[in-house]
């Protein structure tokens, strides 16, 4: 009878609980209901060939597609970046025979499975948005996109499958030649996830620079509206940006993690990830403005108008901002690396401090060039002192001239940060070490004097010779010295001897909330690039084809895109650390923490919140 009547208590309240959530549902429901019902009567006897809906209760029809292609876009980047970098670090877990790198493959991949729902999720939400919002573009868009619609619908079922059998077999999947199917099955994922982002690059750069669609089969037009100047410069920069996006996320996640360990082994491993995280952003980062670069130039290629409009017009008040969050993430991200060197490895605070500070130096000064405006916002009495909306001392750095000198010096500065935290604590021994040193410094120093020298000749130049070849020039001259400077000091590496070991989960909390910061500073700049390209249409959806003849059909101003920018931003941190969330819940499961907090053991106190002389002072034997 006690067991009865506990199973009645237990069942009653189990129904008062659904009650409760069914009560809460309905409630949401109408509240959600009722703009759309205003948008039914609205829609109520109008004509099929309807053009545009609006929901302006919620914001209006452009908002709301901002900000759920905001996300979409945020989300699908750090889903395809992922899985790049996962399967780089299974390679080397195998090759190496270190179990750390498919640990760490297998940690990135758990985040990717979390994300991967979300992604889709927020895919059809735009999808039935944008249907509802823009029939009339959309049905232009479907005409001529048709197949390829048709192709990406294979492609994400070809990815998911392979997604699950990537994720879910990763444990059976260890031992013999198993382990080489895995690496196929990621192998397959990354491909089918490049496929997923080429196609629908191909519908939004076509908005931005179409071309003429000939009369012809269905799949002949999509090809050639698929073929349209500005997708495969589109799609190398997303597939970077992806890349960037998604090991700067994954150097948060570590951050995170490592701020909140408990014991000393949870701090070594998520000390040891933030900095490949790290490192994977910041090897994407450094060619991504060259991507940018090419991207500029087939607009300005394209259609010089839009070009002025994006670099001369008012949105070039975007390029300063991104100016200074690219300078931002530049010194989050060697600071990373100085922290790295004055802290994993002992001894070497002494030897690096001024080498250090030189580079500080240089990248402080290079933001401020990259930061002045060539034209300044001042009053009427003072554009009359200055002589003009130009300053007479700081208008030189204004253009654009001065501006990719000081990315490529900036670029340059980064790649020496790693390269001496990659060699710290090691002495060379090849016979050669000396001739290679002295190579790749002359090569460096000589790459800094060209590019400078350049940058200063093409004030002399006309703007022809100095876009198309002296910066052309500078980008060939600073790409040449990553791929010959990098193999260079990963053979010297072989064979040098440590001195001094590299510890790990020794670096200070602020080394944490610097991952951090990296993140949302790529995230911003996702956010304010896409604003940017989005309004180089001006009033055009389908620029000089299809005119947007809506209520919304003009550019939002800087302040209010700004705005959004910050919405999407926090938005996406929050969906962000859900992600976080769920991905540990079955680690704090297996440790037994069924929301309880364990009892920390002497010396390993979490730096949540404010820091740990624990972590800043504490001195691994």
């Amino acid at each position: 009878m006690t067991y009865h009547g506990k199973h009645r208590e237990r069942r009653a309240g189990l129904w008062r609980r659904r009650a409760w959530s069914v009560a809460a549902l309905i409630f949401l429901t109408g509240l959600l209901g009722i703009p759309l019902l205003g948008l039914a009567q609205d829609a109520a006897g109008t004509a099929a060939t309807v053009a545009y809906r609006d929901i302006p209760q919620l914001g209006g029809s452009r908002n709301i597609i901002w900000v759920i292609a905001q996300q979409h876009l945020l989300l699908a980047g750090f889903v395809l970046g992922v899985p790049i970098f996962a399967w780089v670090c299974e390679i080397v877990g195998v090759r190496t025979g270190d179990k750390r790198y498919d640990k760490l493959a297998k940690e990135f991949t758990k985040l990717l499975t979390s994300a991967y729902a979300t992604t889709a999720l927020f895919g059809g939400i735009l999808l039935f948005m944008l249907l509802g919002f823009y029939p009339k573009l959309m049905a232009y868009l479907t005409d001529i996109f048709f197949p390829s619609f048709v192709v990406y619908c294979a492609l994400f079922l070809l990815e998911t499958v392979t997604l699950y059998l990537y994720w879910y077999g990763w444990d059976v999947m260890q031992g013999g030649g198993k382990k080489g199917l895995h690496l196929f099955l990621g192998l397959l994922l990354n491909v089918f996830a490049f496929f997923i982002m080429i196609v629908p690059n191909s519908w939004a750069t076509f908005q931005a620079s179409p071309v003429v669609v000939a009369e012809g089969s269905a799949l002949a037009r999509a090809w050639a509206a698929t073929w349209n100047p500005t997708w495969w410069p589109v799609n190398v920069h997303r597939l970077i940006a992806n890349v960037v996006l998604g090991g700067f996320i994954c150097g948060a996640y570590a951050g995170m993690r490592y701020l909140s360990a408990n014991t000393h082994e949870e701090r070594v491993h998520y000390d040891w990830m933030g900095y490949v995280g790290n490192f994977i952003g910041v090897f994407g980062m450094l060619p991504l403005p060259f991507a940018g670069y090419w991207l500029m130039r087939e607009v300005y290629q394209y259609n010089q108008q839009m070009g002025i409009t994006l670099m001369g017009g008012f949105l070039s008040w975007l390029f300063i901002l991104q100016a200074f969050l690219i300078g931002v993430l530049f010194l989050g991200a060697n600071y990373y690396f100085w922290l790295g060197i004055t802290h994993r490895i002992e001894g070497s605070e002494v030897k690096y401090r001024r080498p250090i500070m030189a580079m500080l130096v240089i990248l402080l000064l290079c933001l401020g060039v990259w930061m002045t405006p060539h034209s300044l916002v001042a009053s009427l009495e003072e554009a009359r002192k200055m002589g003009g909306t130009h300053h007479p001392l700081l208008g030189v750095f204004g253009v654009m001239s001065a501006k990719m000198t000081v990315v490529n010096i900036m670029i340059l500065v980064t790649f020496m940060s790693f390269i001496i935290y990659w060699r710290a604590g090691k002495q060379v021994t090849a016979t050669w070490a000396k001739v290679a040193q002295k190579v790749m410094g002359g090569v460096l120093g000589l790459a800094a004097i060209v590019v400078i020298v350049l940058g200063v000749w093409g004030y002399f130049v006309p703007a022809i010779v100095r876009i198309n070849y002296f910066s052309v020039a500078q980008v060939l001259i600073v790409l040449f010295v990553l791929v010959t400077i990098t193999p260079l000091t990963g053979l010297l590496m072989k064979s040098a001897r440590t001195t001094t070991e590299m510890i790990w989960g020794r670096m200070p909390p602020r080394a944490g909330y610097a991952l951090v910061l990296n993140a949302v500073m790529v995230i911003l700049l996702m956010t304010l690039m896409g604003y940017a390209r989005s309004s180089s249409r001006v009033h055009w959806h389908i620029y000089g084809v299809m005119r947007d003849s809506s209520q919304y059909a003009y550019s939002p101003a800087l302040g209010y895109a700004a705005a959004f920018m910050s919405l999407n931003t926090f938005v996406f941190c929050l969906l962000v650390a859900f992600i976080f969330w769920v991905a540990t819940m079955g680690d704090k499961a297996k440790a037994g923490e069924p929301g309880t907090k364990k009892k920390l053991p002497a010396g390993a106190y979490p730096a949540m919140a404010g820091g740990s002389p624990t972590l800043d002072d504490q001195k691994q034997q």
